[in-house]
């Protein structure tokens, strides 16, 4: 791609710095619950990456068998006891509802195994340090499977903002919102499973502006209620101490383009929906121009679930007790901020 000119010097989108995830150390995985996630998990870590799923537990031995036979996995087990315990499982993935994040990602890694822990990564705050304290304890790796923060074009949009093509950062714009309910999966709508679509779906768009702002300096939301108390929909600014200000929503009630802008003084990017999946990014000018483009990197959103999988793997074998695309710090940063969006809003889960 020959140089554009922003801001009165040359710019091009840069190539990305992520590994192609076959490249990865070969890991075996155990699946702890056999859910809808799951099956996307499962498929990305056998057709995008050297690894294997070698077992798969789920609280039904019919579901967990369904599920083994439906990926060519060798063991199904009926209770997730077993499944951690299973001395040729290296790392478990937890895919069970949020509301359980906590206890089985603890229960894993008091069995000894590495966990990655689907987004959310708990239900708040305070689960989130005791699981990745309990990691810490053990010495053993931790990471939360936001899968978009592991994806290729991240990194490209992140080498953009660290090498100032954009000018001071004004405003991030990121919405995800899907029509889920009232007649999508009933978890959403129980408050007891930690339903709702903000930690569902507004956790792609609050992750987004903590990759790229850190963490806020305010946050204000508002949001309206299903009957049994979970948020449908919510809107959320987020105020930094540079002046830079985040502007995101979800909701459940509707399928939105799921796009996503930064914006700053000398340029901006775009990120064409869903944002958070293998996309398109373009650069523009002040007036509009398309100054530079880069392609989606991959057919669709199965296989980018294959990046988080690798860079797991790699920190596993190289013995590290985070991800670099995926830090604790950032994922801690991520609940606490939904932890204030969500008491705002007037959403409490049972048993917090």
């Amino acid at each position: 791609m020959s140089p554009v000119a922003v801001g009165g010097n040359a710019h091009v989108l840069p190539e990305t710095r992520v590994p192609d995830p076959r490249e990865a150390p070969p890991i075996r995985w155990g699946i702890l619950a056999p859910g809808g996630i799951a099956n996307e998990f499962a498929a990305a870590v056998t057709a995008g990456t050297a690894s294997t799923v070698v077992a798969v537990g789920s609280r039904s031995e019919q579901r967990a068998r369904d599920f083994a036979d439906r990926h060519h996995i060798p063991r199904a087990f009926g209770s997730y006891e077993a499944l951690v315990a299973d001395e040729e499982v290296d790392a478990v993935y937890v895919a069970s509802p949020h509301s359980e994040h906590h206890e089985h990602a603890l229960l894993a890694l008091e069995a000894g195994k590495p966990v990655l822990v689907e987004k959310a990564f708990t239900r708040n705050v305070t689960e989130a340090r005791a699981v990745i304290r309990a990691g810490a304890d053990r010495g053993l790796l931790v990471a939360e499977a936001m899968w978009a923060r592991y994806l290729p074009h991240y990194d490209v949009v992140r080498q953009v903002l660290d090498g100032g093509v954009l000018g001071d950062l004004v405003l991030v714009r990121a919405d995800h919102s899907q029509l889920l309910h009232p007649n999508g999966p009933e978890r959403l709508a129980r408050p007891e499973l930690a339903g709702g679509a903000l930690l569902d779906l507004g956790v792609y768009p609050v992750s987004f502006a903590d990759h790229l702002l850190g963490p806020p300096a305010s946050v204000a939301a508002r949001g309206s209620l299903t009957e049994s108390g979970v948020d449908a929909t919510v809107g959320i600014v987020l105020a930094y101490a540079s002046g830079a200000v985040a502007a995101l929503t979800c909701s459940m009630l509707a399928r939105t383009p799921c796009a996503a802008e930064i914006i700053g003084t000398e340029a901006r990017l775009e990120l064409d929906g869903p944002f958070y999946a293998p996309t398109a990014v373009r650069l523009l000018s002040p007036a509009g121009e398309v100054l530079a483009e880069r392609p989606g990197t991959l057919p669709g959103p199965l296989r980018g679930f294959s990046y988080q999988a690798a860079e797991f793997a790699r920190c596993l074998a190289a013995g590290s007790r985070e991800c670099p695309a995926m830090p604790h710090a950032a994922t801690l940063r991520v609940m606490s901020t939904m932890d204030e969006i969500r008491a705002q809003v007037g959403v409490r889960y049972p048993g917090e």
